[in-house]
């Protein structure tokens, strides 16, 4: 068992070394990363793609890189926004970690790019234990996946420096109630804003984005409680809750143009 704790704090400490790297190289380059983490199902490549949308209309330079296990779909989708986008194909992977995301963005990121967008893959789980160098770490949960959300995934949840309600147009037909969804994220990771969205509605639409660019403005982003009970008290991408898989030594990408 030791051997296994020792294993997962090296895994994740090696990670925390890459992101640390990878976070100062975009940081000379003018770029913020802002790293989206959700179930399956939220609602979370839609409400890229009308961020995405929104800032090529305010000329604000942005790209996006998505993950999936398998298929294009979702960059297919966000290419439609006129921005650039690649897709990640982890092949079988829950998660992205830092050095594997630092190796797809080499030759790739265009310069002067001031946002990078990063979809991770669809989990809240896996991904939660692994810093990918961002600046900000937001996760979303739709209205139809219930209240409780947050105190069943408490590391993503948590360790947020933004939580998005989604699909809000039909919280009343599932019976979403918000005050109890609000009191269980305040219970994780006390003070975190609660923004709530709807993308049939355009509720909520730019929030994000702007939440992102006062991130690369230099504004401090919110400190999760529990990101003072990892090793690096100053960055939430730290574990609480160690999480690691073995994997293959390369991943499959393609590049989609914007249309």
């Amino acid at each position: 068992m030791c051997r296994v704790v020792d294993l997962q704090q090296a895994v994740l400490a090696k990670n925390d070394e890459s992101a640390h790297t990878l976070r100062a190289e975009l940081a000379a380059r003018g770029t913020t990363v802002v790293n989206l983490l959700s179930s399956p199902g939220s609602g979370k490549t839609a409400l890229l793609e009308r961020e995405l949308e929104l800032a090529r209309r305010r000329s604000v330079p942005v790209a996006a890189l998505t993950a999936d296990l398998a298929t294009e779909n979702d960059a297919r989708r966000l290419a439609r926004a006129g921005v650039p986008v690649k897709q990640v194909l982890t092949d079988g992977l829950c998660h992205l970690e830092a050095g594997m995301l630092r190796r797809h963005l080499e030759g790739w990121l265009p310069d002067r790019t001031r946002l990078l967008f990063v979809e991770n893959v669809g989990n809240l789980v896996c991904p939660a234990s692994y810093d990918l160098g961002e600046t900000l770490r937001v996760v979303l949960a739709s209205v139809t996946e219930g209240e409780d959300k947050p105190l069943k995934y408490p590391t993503a949840f948590g360790l947020a420096h933004l939580v998005v309600v989604t699909k809000t147009d039909i919280a009343e037909a599932v019976e979403f109630d918000e005050a109890a969804f609000r009191a269980h994220v305040e219970r994780v990771n006390p003070g975190v804003e609660v923004v709530l969205t709807s993308v049939r509605r355009d509720t909520g639409i730019g929030t994000l984005l702007d939440r992102a660019l006062a991130a690369a403005d230099g504004a401090p982003a919110h400190t999760p409680v529990m990101a003072h009970r990892t090793d690096t008290p100053t960055h939430a991408g730290a574990a609480a809750r160690p999480h690691v898989h073995e994997h293959p030594d390369g991943t499959g990408a393609m590049a989609h143009s914007p249309s």
